[in-house]
């Protein structure tokens, strides 16, 4: 059952492969800002996998993140995710990734629960 309060935190250590000017993001050779969000939004899922029904799971439909610091290559960041709401299918996640005891980025991630292989179908 969701329900707020679920949490749950991944790490990444940041690699070329990372890197704004990898992802095309920018051309500066820090954690990228797609690639951070990718990782808030595995820490969403994290929180709530062992709680969704069999053929479920959650997109991904709205992000507000501002990346406030930024980490070089070799950098560990934890990225931890916070289930604050739930609205039937809808959930709304705070999060959070720091680097250390520096803060790097916060912001809200919204998913809506589906069922997987009907989501599937409509693509």
């Amino acid at each position: 059952m969701l329900q707020a309060g679920l949490t749950a935190s991944v790490d990444l250590s940041v690699t070329d492969s990372d890197t704004a000017a990898a992802l095309g993001s920018g051309d500066v050779p820090v954690l990228a800002t797609p690639r951070l969000i990718a990782l808030c939004e595995a820490a969403t899922l994290a929180a709530i996998s062992a709680h969704l029904d069999a053929g479920q799971t959650a997109v991904g439909s709205r992000v507000e993140i501002d990346h406030l610091a930024p980490s070089a290559v070799g950098a560990r960041i934890t990225a931890t995710a916070t289930l604050a709401h739930v609205d039937r299918h809808r959930l709304v996640f705070s999060v959070a990734a720091v680097e250390g005891s520096r803060t790097v980025a916060e912001g809200t991630v919204h998913r809506r629960v589906v069922d997987r292989q009907r989501f599937l179908d409509r693509t």
